[in-house]
């Protein structure tokens, strides 16, 4: 039992540490950039030694690529289970809420994304053209099954994400543009949801997406 109980408690102190080390770090990096920001700043504003880091992390590049790949999956878990049986303006709906979300409480993840794509991706490679290709694609899959349903029309499924994830980052990467053309000091609750339902109404109509007839027969598995 003592074994047990020393166990979960170095996990949870793991997992604490973690966190603070990648919250540390989304913030280092999005301010300094990967060659502007150390492994010791990091390590201030986790408030752990340097050591910590490189034990949890293994080495900057490391923890940058992490960084990176785990804003991926924030913004992207909404879609990981989704099949021809969903309702797609459900889901398409729920994907624009949640990236909108995503944009205001993880806007330095956002940021830091771009980035590194507008810096050419030099770590991101391996990633855009393996994993994150196999995913978008399989989410491509589902959206030519909805279209073959006549639920939405025969646009093209990856330029349809492509959209997606540009219009709700928008307002993380581009904050200081929105904010001094509105004139605000920062966007509030209702702003977001005037936003959101904004983005649903224009890729819901502009795709014809639909909802599927009441009593509808679903695909063939």
């Amino acid at each position: 039992m003592a074994n047990s109980t020393t166990e979960q408690e170095a996990g949870a102190i793991r997992r604490r540490n973690e966190r603070a080390i990648l919250q540390a770090a989304e913030g280092a990096f999005a301010c300094h950039g990967y060659r502007g920001a150390s492994l010791q700043d990091i390590a201030r504003r986790a408030g752990l030694p340097k050591s910590n880091v490189l034990y949890y992390m293994g080495s900057k590049r490391r923890l940058y690529v992490r960084l990176l790949e785990r804003m991926m999956s924030r913004w992207n878990a909404i879609l990981d289970n989704i099949s021809p049986d969903d309702d797609p303006v459900e889901v398409i709906s729920a994907f624009i809420r949640a990236k909108i979300r995503l944009s205001r409480s993880h806007p330095e993840g956002s940021r830091l994304f771009a980035s590194e794509i507008l810096g050419g991706a030099p770590f991101l490679q391996e990633y855009l053209q393996g994993d994150l290709r196999d995913w978008v694609e399989s989410r491509a899959v589902v959206l030519r099954q909805w279209a073959e349903r006549g639920l939405i029309d025969p646009v093209n499924p990856v330029w349809l994400i492509f959209l997606i994830w540009s219009s709700t980052q928008h307002y993380a990467d581009f904050e200081t543009q929105v904010l001094g053309i509105t004139g605000r000091q920062s966007l509030d609750d209702d702003d977001l949801e005037d936003i959101t339902q904004f983005l649903i109404q224009v890729v819901v109509k502009g795709c014809g997406i639909r909802r599927p007839a009441a009593g509808a027969t679903p695909p063939d598995s």
